[in-house]
């Protein structure tokens, strides 16, 4: 009995020393399994796939490697890091796809800043002459303050079966635009209303009539000195002064056709020369981006065939330049003295 007290606690020992050296053994069996996981990894991947940030295949190997009991691994990154990595370097195409740079889920007329396909990019620093930006055209009336003692008055613009030259007449001067790009310069004549109108002449007004008449056909006066460059437009004032009215809807001169007793109000186009391939002086001004309109509200006028307001007669007496002869009364009288005609002016009021 004695023999077997003693011989229970050595019993007991050895059954521990055998067991540590078993768990011993195993444990060195698995870190040598993960020494040789870590050496193949690092053999297929180069040393640089550690800028992924843990985002690649051999991230999920250390994090296996780690649950399962080494002591000695780093502990894993945390899910948040790697699911911000991957928004970051995640979404890289394929080399020579043409999507690479554009974030995922952003289109690719866009750029990652999120400024439109087209619009001016700002000039990163130290990358040269930066980007110039776009102009946007400018167009002043020339001889405002004439236009405008007409208007306070009430305009009218004398049309015929011949064509008439209208006074006031339209003068631009246009500013803003592309020095090296070719523009056309037009202009039309649109109706302010569908409204006819008739005078009174106890009121001296204009008054509403009725309705409008059916519309005519569309008329474009394209300047003659068109197509030219943007630096040749800016240079010079614009005038429209060959323009010519026309109350004749068969007109085959290509002056302006419109109707008696009506509102209209002149605008002036300024049409880049890529956007003007349908202009035409018998089809309505093409519309886009390239084609800008400007109007004056003091440039409206009433059409008539004889003028309606006396004052507008004295005023286009006055300030007209052609109109000389209707001022000299001395010359009309020593004409009518020897029976003589006066001679017209080409140029009428």
């Amino acid at each position: 009995m004695a023999e077997k007290r003693r011989g229970s606690p050595s019993g007991a020992l050895s059954l521990r020393a055998h067991a540590f050296s078993v768990e011993a053994l195993i444990g060195a069996e698995k870190q040598q399994q993960l020494q040789k996981k870590r050496r193949k990894l690092g053999a297929e991947e180069p040393a640089g796939a550690a800028d992924d940030g843990g985002c690649s295949r051999g991230g999920g190997a250390a994090e296996k490697g780690s649950s399962e009991g080494d002591e000695g691994a780093a502990p894993p990154l945390p899910a948040r890091g790697c699911a911000d990595a991957e928004r970051g370097c995640g979404s890289r195409a394929p080399a020579g796809s043409g999507e690479d740079g554009f974030l995922q889920g952003t289109s690719p007329l866009e750029s990652p800043g999120g400024s439109p396909k087209g619009s001016p990019a700002p000039a990163l620093p130290g990358s040269g002459t930066p980007t110039p930006s776009l102009q946007t055209p400018r167009v002043d009336l020339q001889g405002a303050e004439l236009w405008k003692r007409f208007h306070e008055i009430g305009t009218e613009m004398i049309i015929t079966k011949a064509g008439r030259r209208m006074f006031p007449a339209m003068r631009v001067k246009i500013s803003g635009l592309d020095p090296h790009q070719q523009y056309y310069i037009a202009m039309d004549i649109v109706p302010v209303d569908n409204k006819r109108y008739r005078y009174v002449y106890h009121s001296s007004k204009w008054m509403v009539a009725g309705n409008a008449d059916s519309p005519v056909p569309p008329r474009v006066y394209i300047h003659p000195d068109s197509p030219a460059s943007g630096e040749t437009w800016m240079r010079q004032v614009i005038s429209f002064d060959k323009l010519k009215l026309t109350n004749n809807e068969l007109d085959d001169q290509g002056h302006i056709i419109l109707h008696s007793m009506h509102k209209y109000q002149p605008r002036v186009h300024v049409i880049r020369k890529d956007c003007g391939d349908d202009l035409s002086p018998i089809k309505p001004v093409p519309s886009g981006e390239g084609v800008k309109a400007f109007s004056f509200p003091e440039t409206v006028f009433t059409t008539v065939t004889a003028y309606q307001n006396q004052q507008i007669t004295r005023l286009k007496i006055d300030r007209n330049p052609f109109a000389k002869g209707f001022r000299d009364s001395g010359r009309n009288r020593q004409c009518q003295l020897f029976h003589l005609t006066p001679r017209p002016h080409p140029q009428p009021i």
